[in-house]
C-alpha cells in the first residue's frame, strides 16, 4: 500500500525520534494550557485560535491544524473549525499539531464541558481501552494492520464497530502525515524507529464523538509514547 521511496523516511534515527518527542512534549504542554481555559459560551474558532497561538508559543514554526469538534460536530472525524458556540454538556474533540524544529506533532484529546453522562463516560472508556490495546500490540515484526485490528477489536466487541470510521493511524516525521499507515490491508512489518499515531475513535452522528491520539515509536522490544498527557476524561468549564 505504500511505495518503497516514501518508506525510506519511515524509520527514524535516535536524533529524529528525540525531535519528534520534543514536538510531542510541546503539543502536550499546549493541551494542558487549553484545558484550563473556559470553553462554555465560546466558539470553536476561538478555541482553535488559542491552540494555534499556544503551538507557536511552544516552539512550532508551522501550525498544520487545530480541530475543535464540539457536541455533534465531534461526530465528524474530519470536522474543521466552525462558529458553533460550545455549550455545557458538550464533548469536545481537540486535534492539533504542526512542525517544531523540522518535525511534526499531532495529538488528540477529548474533553467534556461539565459532568458527562453515564453513556458519554462509557464511550470514552471504550476508546481509551482501544487506544491502549493498539499501543500494547506494537512491537517489531508485527504487521501495521495488526495495530488497527487490536484497537478496532475493542470498539467492535463493545458494539460500536460501525462508529469507528477511519484508519487507526498514520506515520509522522518531516510532515504530519506520511507512511507507515496503520490500517487494514497494510501488511508491512513494524521496525524499530518507525513513528506513527494510534488514534481510535467512536462517532455517534448528530450527538458526539470521542478520539484519543498519541504518537508512538517502535522500540527494540515494544513501543514508547511520544505524547504523555493523561488519558482520563478531562472536565473543562
Amino acid at each position: 500500500m505504500t511505495t518503497a521511496l516514501p518508506m525510506l523516511r519511515a524509520i527514524k534515527d535516535a536524533d529524529e525520534v528525540e525531535r519528534l518527542a520534543a514536538a510531542g512534549a510541546a503539543a502536550d504542554a499546549c493541551f494542558e494550557a487549553i484545558a484550563r481555559v473556559r470553553f462554555e459560551g465560546r466558539r470553536e474558532s476561538e478555541i482553535g485560535a488559542e491552540l494555534a497561538t499556544l503551538l507557536r508559543e511552544h516552539g512550532h514554526s508551522q501550525v498544520d491544524f487545530t480541530v475543535v469538534g464540539s457536541g455533534p460536530n465531534g461526530a465528524n472525524p474530519h470536522h474543521e473549525l466552525s462558529q458553533r458556540t460550545i455549550q455545557a454538556g458538550d464533548m469536545v474533540v481537540l486535534d492539533f499539531g504542526g512542525i517544531k524544529d523540522g518535525y511534526g506533532s499531532d495529538t488528540t484529546r477529548t474533553v467534556h464541558v461539565g459532568d458527562p453522562t453515564d453513556e458519554e463516560h462509557e464511550v470514552f472508556e471504550i476508546v481509551r481501552r482501544a487506544q491502549q490495546a493498539g499501543f500494547d500490540a506494537v512491537r517489531p515484526g508485527v504487521a501495521c494492520q495488526e495495530i488497527d485490528r487490536a484497537a478496532r477489536r475493542v470498539i467492535t466487541d463493545a458494539g460500536y464497530g460501525e462508529c469507528f470510521i477511519h484508519r487507526t493511524g498514520h506515520g509522522i516525521g518531516l510532515t504530519t502525515h506520511e507512511p507507515p499507515y496503520i490500517v487494514e490491508g497494510e501488511t508491512r512489518p513494524l521496525l524499530p524507529g518507525m513513528c506513527f499515531s494510534i488514534e481510535p475513535g467512536i462517532y455517534l452522528p448528530g450527538r458526539f464523538g470521542v478520539r484519543i491520539e498519541d504518537i508512538v515509536t517502535v522500540t527494540e522490544d515494544g513501543a514508547r509514547r511520544l505524547n504523555n498527557t493523561s488519558h482520563e476524561l478531562r472536565i473543562v468549564s
